[in-house]
């Protein structure tokens, strides 16, 4: 198996495992995708990424509705995508994804959590490079009417870099970029979406000892209680 699959496996254990931020994380994505498409999802392609999303994690119909119907409306604070990059102690690189409608109380959060857990924030471009943008798919595997070679081959215009089988479907992985091409494509040969998205995986990582290990968590738990992060990504080996 490759990298995707290694870091797959070292992070599922900690994704969606708060109930509450995985659901305010979504809210915020219904928001970003109405703004930008529309409450539709018959014709707002990100919006129907986001509800299959919603769907994966168990959050209820009624609250993906309310939050469709809320983000339509005029007065709904719009959010804005801000990458923050940084190093966490013994030289680990760190990446944190966030959506806020406060940009200044965002840089402030972030800064703070660097410098009380003994980490130091960076300028743009200081470690983003470490990292490759990949997206990311969860097809369903039943009836998809082809193998893993076939799905292989029929994605090979689209440069996936790794498919492999786990117990939750048929995972994807392929350059950010081709996020949409892959989108559409499984769409129209009717192969059933269970969740789909973004991931940064670190081109190289650093092994650390426990107690070393403790100091770089400290400072990943602090900034995933943030209510402004949405994703968290770092260079140490799992």
């Amino acid at each position: 198996m490759g990298r995707a699959f290694e870091f797959r496996k070292a992070r599922k254990m900690k994704r969606w495992s708060a109930m509450a931020k995985t659901f305010t994380r979504i809210g915020k994505d219904i928001v970003m995708a109405v703004k930008e498409g529309g409450p539709h999802p018959e014709t707002n392609a990100r919006l129907r990424a986001v509800m299959q999303n919603a769907k994966a994690a168990n959050m209820p119909k009624d609250n993906v509705e309310r939050a469709i119907k809320k983000a339509s409306e005029k007065d709904t604070a719009d959010y804005k995508e801000v990458l923050f990059e940084g190093y966490a102690p013994h030289g680990i690189a760190v990446l944190v994804e966030t959506a806020t409608d406060n940009n200044n109380r965002t840089v402030a959060n972030v800064r703070a959590a660097f410098n009380k857990c003994e980490g130091a924030l960076g300028t743009s471009g200081s470690v983003v490079f470490m990292f490759d943008h990949t997206c990311n798919f969860r097809v369903a595997t039943e009836n998809l009417g082809m193998d893993l070679e076939e799905m292989e081959l029929e994605l090979i215009d689209f440069e996936v870099e790794e498919i492999f089988e786990d117990e939750d479907g048929l995972m994807i992985y392929a350059p950010f970029e081709q996020y949409g091409a892959i989108q559409k494509y499984l769409e129209e040969k009717n192969i059933e979406i269970l969740s789909s998205g973004f991931e940064r995986i670190p081109t190289t990582t650093k092994q650390l000892s426990e107690e070393e290990q403790a100091d770089v968590e400290k400072l990943l738990e602090k900034l995933e209680e943030d209510d402004d992060v949405q994703n968290v990504y770092h260079s140490m080996e799992m």
